[in-house]
C-alpha cells in the first residue's frame, strides 16, 4: 500500500475522532436550555439524558457486525452525518417524546461511529508501522474542547443559537464528506486483517459469536471499566467537589474538568511517542499509577490548588490509557477486533455512563471523598493486574 493512501487515512481517521468529539460535546451546552424549554426536573432530565446511553449501549454490539460486513468508513460516515443532522433538532423540539427519540438516535450515533473509528484506527495503525492510537483519541479530545467550549462562545459573541449549532453541524458534515473517500474500503480492511492477523485461522462470524465472554475480553473490559469510570467520575462529579469540599466559588467549579481535560487532549497528543520510547504495558502500569497518586493528592489536599493538581496528574495518568487498550483488544489470539473492540467498548462505556450513579450511592452513604478515594483504588487494581496479565501490545 503506497505510503501517501496510508498517511491520507491517518489523516482522515484523526479528522473522524475529531468530528466524533466535536458532536458528543455541542450536546452538553444545550442541556439546560432544554431543560427550560421542555419544562423538566432533575429527575425527568435524568431519565431523558439516560436515553442518550441507552442507544450508545445498544448499538455498540450491533456496530461490531455492521463494521464485520460493510466496513468501518461506511459506519463512520453514516453515524457522522446522522450526529450532526440530530444537532439542530435537540436545539429545537419542544416536546418530550420527539426529543427523547431524537437522543435515543443521537446515542446510537455515537455507539456506532466509536467502536468503527476505533477499529478503523487499529487497522491504520498496523500499516502505518508505529502507535498512533493515543494521537486519535487527542483528536477526539480536542473536539470535545471545541464542542464545549465553541458553542457558548460563538453564542456569546452574538451568534443565533441555531446558526451556530448549524454551523458546527456542516462542519462536521464538510469533514466527513471530505475524508471519506482516503479512509480504508471494506476491502482493504479485511486484507490488513488477515495480513496482520496474529490467529491461527480465519475468523468466522459462527466462531465469533459467543467470543464477547472470553476471559481476555473480559479482562480488558473491566479495566476499561475502571477508567472510564474515573473519567466519568471527573465529568458529574469534579465540580461538586471543589465547590462543597474545597469550597470553591460555584462560578469556578467548573475548573477542575478543564483542568482534566487539557491535560488529557495534550498527553494524547504526544503519547504515540510515548508509546513508542517505553512500552505499551509501562505506560499503562506507570499511567494508572500516577492517576491514582493524582486523586489521592486530589481527596488529602487542604487547598484547593491541590485539587486541581490532583486533576491534571488524573487526566495524564489515564490519557493513553484506554487507546492502549484498544490496541490490546485489536491483537487478541483467535478473536476477530469486530467482535473484541464492541465488547470492550460497552463494557468501558457502562463505567462511564452507570459509575457515576454508583459513587453517588458511595458518597451518600459515606462522602465524596471516599467515593473518589474509590476510583483511585480502582485505578491501582488496572495496574497491578495489568502488571500481572501482561497483555499489553
Amino acid at each position: 500500500m503506497p505510503t501517501e493512501q496510508v498517511l491520507k487515512a491517518r489523516l482522515a481517521t484523526k479528522l473522524i475522532f475529531l468530528v466524533c468529539g466535536l458532536g458528543m460535546a455541542s450536546w452538553a451546552p444545550m442541556v439546560p436550555s432544554a431543560k427550560d424549554r421542555l419544562a423538566l426536573n432533575d429527575a425527568s432530565l435524568g431519565l431523558l439524558l439516560l436515553l442518550l446511553g441507552a442507544g450508545a449501549m445498544l448499538m455498540m454490539p450491533i456496530s461490531g457486525l455492521l463494521v464485520s460486513r460493510f466496513g468501518s468508513r461506511l459506519i463512520m460516515a453514516c453515524a457522522s452525518l446522522i450526529m450532526a443532522l440530530a444537532l439542530p433538532l435537540l436545539l429545537l423540539l419542544s416536546s418530550t417524546a420527539t426529543m427523547a427519540i431524537t437522543l435515543f438516535i443521537f446515542g446510537s450515533a455515537i455507539g456506532a461511529i466509536d467502536v468503527a473509528m476505533n477499529s478503523h484506527g487499529v487497522q491504520v495503525q498496523n500499516v502505518y508501522g508505529s502507535p498512533i492510537m493515543s494521537s486519535l483519541h487527542g483528536l477526539f479530545s480536542v473536539g470535545g474542547l471545541l464542542g464545549s467550549l465553541g458553542l457558548g462562545f460563538l453564542i456569546k459573541m452574538g451568534l443565533n443559537p441555531l446558526y451556530a449549532i448549524m454551523g458546527i453541524a456542516a462542519l462536521m458534515i464538510l469533514i466527513t464528506l471530505t475524508q471519506y473517500r482516503y479512509l480504508f474500503s471494506a476491502e482493504v480492511e479485511r486484507q490488513v486483517m488477515v495480513r496482520f492477523s496474529t490467529r491461527d485461522e480465519k475468523p468466522t462470524e459462527s466462531k465469533q459469536r459467543f467470543k464477547w465472554m472470553h476471559g481476555s475480553v473480559v479482562f480488558l473490559g473491566i479495566m476499561c471499566f475502571a477508567v472510564f469510570l474515573a473519567e466519568g467520575a471527573i465529568l458529574d462529579w469534579s465540580a461538586v467537589f471543589l465547590r462543597d469540599i474545597k469550597g470553591i466559588d460555584a462560578t469556578l467549579a467548573g475548573a477542575g474538568y478543564a483542568a482534566f481535560s487539557v491535560a488529557m487532549a495534550i498527553m494524547r497528543l504526544v503519547g504515540d511517542k510515548l508509546v513508542a520510547r517505553l512500552t505499551g504495558k509501562m505506560v499503562v502500569v506507570g499511567g494508572s499509577l500516577l492517576g491514582a497518586v493524582g486523586l489521592l493528592i486530589a481527596v488529602m489536599s487542604p487547598w484547593v490548588w491541590g485539587g486541581l493538581v490532583g486533576f491534571v496528574l488524573l487526566g495524564l495518568g489515564v490519557a493513553n490509557v484506554v487507546p492502549l487498550f484498544f490496541s490490546a483488544a485489536a491483537g487478541l489470539p483467535g478473536i476477530a477486533p469486530t467482535v473484541s473492540i464492541p465488547a470492550i467498548t460497552t463494557i468501558g462505556y457502562t463505567g462511564l455512563l452507570a459509575g457515576p450513579a454508583l459513587l453517588g450511592f458511595i458518597a451518600y452513604h459515606f462522602s465524596l471523598s471516599v467515593a473518589l478515594g474509590f476510583v483511585a483504588l480502582l485505578l491501582l487494581l488496572v495496574a497491578l493486574g495489568y502488571q500481572l496479565k501482561g497483555q499489553a501490545s
